[in-house]
């Protein structure tokens, strides 16, 4: 079976992304490693995760780090324990970020996650031979 050709245009890629069911918005929470972590791992990009340390790259909390709290997978957004604003009431809320404009900076590993990170680079060195 062949690979349906994604269309260019923006409108359509938009409303790809808004009625693509949750389940397969997994691959938008995509989330670029840290230097170190790329070395350690051999993995540009991981699915960010409850739990996981992030530094915000882009954005009001520009280089801000903390740790991740939820993870909105219908939305594709996460929020962080560091990323809050006050409303004029005095609540704290969240705000919610595009996994984009984040990077990994230490994981939460258990072994669900090592299992798919030694899966990843068998495949990467797979296609590279």
């Amino acid at each position: 079976m062949t690979k349906k050709p994604s269309p260019k245009s923006p409108r359509k890629q938009r409303r790809m992304i808004h009625k693509s069911p949750i389940h397969a918005n997994k691959r938008f929470l995509k989330c670029h490693l840290d230097e170190f972590l790329q070395e350690e791992y051999g993995l540009r990009a991981l699915v960010v995760k409850k739990g996981d340390l992030v530094r915000i790259m882009r954005g009001q909390f520009r280089d801000t780090e903390g740790k991740v709290i939820r993870v909105d997978h219908a939305k594709a957004r996460v929020f962080l324990d560091s990323a809050s604003i006050t409303k004029s009431d005095g609540k704290e809320v969240n705000v919610p970020v595009h996994p984009s404009n984040l990077m990994l900076v230490k994981l939460e590993l258990d072994d669900e996650r090592k299992k798919l990170i030694e899966q990843k680079v068998m495949t990467v060195a797979e296609s590279e031979d």
